[in-house]
């Protein structure tokens, strides 16, 4: 008899619907999954029979073939395991084929017939618009952030069986975990000094502009840069089930319910390419750049990651999404972060500057591991020298980050009013309708542009970080030279010496 079940699997940050088809005829005994089932996909021959032998089942002694369709789409994970349970349950007359109409199905199996949750539980749920889906109970709060009332959680195999012949009821869904509160966001007055670098973290946050920071060691570049988030306002609900959508595929720990603040992400310098854009398996598993979307992607000690690395974000730092292609196909990730980054100006940190031990060769190929094209996607770059003596002793307090945030979201309500979500969104037709330049302005960027210090790409990034500070000001239309000239100074260079020029 053939039985046909309704499930999901993973396709990047997206879920798939699939058909589980199960096949049982006589012949002799034998278990067959087609449809390009992945490893883990593959032995769930193992784990299913396991799990209905120790359900009380009866397991089927004839020729079993199961068909995942649409059979060109890779299938990953575990996730399959409870729906290929059931199709064979239907299949071999111990269930009836109308106890699973117009049902979805998504739940991993142990050994022991326990029903177990799965990654991408809410990606899969949304790809499965059916009357009723059945869950793991661990997976049921996240399920019904996508389907509300249509979830339906179970602990077992035997549990599932029991509601669906009519011998028992459905079990009661566990209780939520109560959630663990976050951690408080590291504030912005325990910052002693720095006022330019706390300017550009303002401006930065308020206008989404990405932002690296250059200075010695012990300067306090990575205690500026874990303060931003802090800055940003509460995700939008479109936005807080994105993330949740892309932290569930990535296997992130979930609160109970959406993710509503930005998240903050710091990978290592010695992550892969994999890691930090995605892939590496056959469901093109998101990386470290789609799960810092609509939050930060930290990257200390910038100049250590591999170049190779560094020139992959380009892409998503033009689009706010990242492209992974692979044989059996390409998947879109969402990408859209706001990049800061911190380095020491040279390999000994000195910078070039007295007490320098770097040799002129050294100092060249330090700067080289940043390429011109992705330094030139970096609205702000900014000079952070250790603060003076007077101000870490200064007991008068700074201000607070909730008090920035208040400006922040004030220049962020007016970007909203212009139809982007940021100012770094603006592009070039925009930015004449509410950013025009004034005479003056004009001839500041024209003298830039004659002498080689601004791309075409570096002017709209300028003009937009201009627009951002006139926000912060007075909100007024017109960019005035002192805009633009404030902008300019945000964004610096390394020169072949390791020091510092405007451009």
């Amino acid at each position: 008899m053939l039985a046909t079940v309704r499930s999901a699997t993973l396709v990047g940050v997206w879920g798939q619907a699939v058909s589980v088809e199960v096949h049982v005829a006589d012949g002799l005994p034998g278990f067959t999954i087609v449809g390009l089932p992945d490893a883990s996909c593959r032995e769930a021959r193992d784990r299913v029979r396991a799990a209905i032998v120790s359900s009380r089942l009866t397991w089927p002694m004839r020729r079993i073939t199961v068909n995942l369709a649409p059979s060109d789409v890779p299938k990953s994970g575990a996730g399959l395991d409870l729906a290929i349970a059931v199709g064979i349950l239907v299949a071999d007359k111990q269930l009836e084929a109308a106890s699973i109409a117009d049902t979805g199905v998504l739940g991993q199996l142990g050994l022991d017939g326990s029903v177990r949750p799965v990654p991408g539980a809410l990606p899969l749920v949304d790809a499965m618009d059916h009357s009723t889906v059945i869950v793991a109970g661990r997976d049921s709060t996240v399920a019904e952030l996508v389907a509300r009332d249509r979830v339906r959680a179970v602990g077992s195999l035997r549990e599932l069986f029991d509601a669906l012949a009519g011998t028992g009821p459905w079990p009661v869904p566990p209780a939520a975990l109560r959630a663990v509160p976050p951690d408080p966001d590291p504030d912005l007055s325990d910052i002693a000094g720095q006022p330019l670098a706390r300017w550009a973290l303002e401006v930065a946050a308020a206008g989404g502009h990405h932002l690296l920071l250059v200075g010695p060691p012990g300067a306090g570049k990575t205690m500026l840069a874990r303060r931003i988030v802090g800055l940003l306002p509460d995700l939008s609900p479109e936005a807080a089930l994105e993330v949740t959508r892309v932290h569930s595929a990535a296997g992130l720990a979930l609160p109970d319910g959406l993710v509503t603040r930005p998240p903050f992400r710091a990978p290592h310098h010695s992550s892969s390419m994999a890691a930090l854009v995605g892939g590496g398996t056959a469901r093109a598993r998101p990386g470290e750049v789609s799960a810092a979307t609509g939050g930060v992607l930290f990257l200390d000690e910038l100049a250590e990651f591999a170049p190779s690395v560094l020139d992959a974000l380009r892409q998503p730092l033009e689009e706010g999404m990242i492209r992974v292609a692979r044989s059996q196909g390409m998947v879109e990730h969402p990408a859209r972060f706001l990049l800061v980054a911190a380095m020491n100006p040279c390999p000994c940190g000195a910078g070039g500057k007295v007490g320098c031990r770097c040799a002129p060769g050294a100092l060249a190929r330090y700067q080289r591991r940043l390429s011109g094209p992705f330094v030139d996607r970096l609205d702000l770059v900014v000079r952070v020298d250790r603060p003076d003596p007077a101000d870490l002793l200064d007991t008068a307090p700074s201000a607070p980050s909730a008090e920035v945030a208040e400006r922040v979201a004030d220049v962020r309500r007016r970007a909203q009013e212009r139809g982007v979500e940021c100012n770094s969104e603006l592009t070039g037709a925009d930015l004449e309708l509410h950013g025009p330049l004034d005479t003056a302005a004009t001839e500041v960027l024209r003298a830039a542009l004659a002498e080689g210090r601004l791309s075409a790409r570096g002017l709209r990034r300028v003009r937009t970080v201009a627009r951002t500070i006139r926000d912060l000001d007075d909100g007024g239309r017109e960019l005035r030279a002192a805009d633009v000239l404030a902008a300019l100074s945000l964004r610096m260079r390394l020169d072949a010496a390791g020091g510092f020029v405007h451009g």
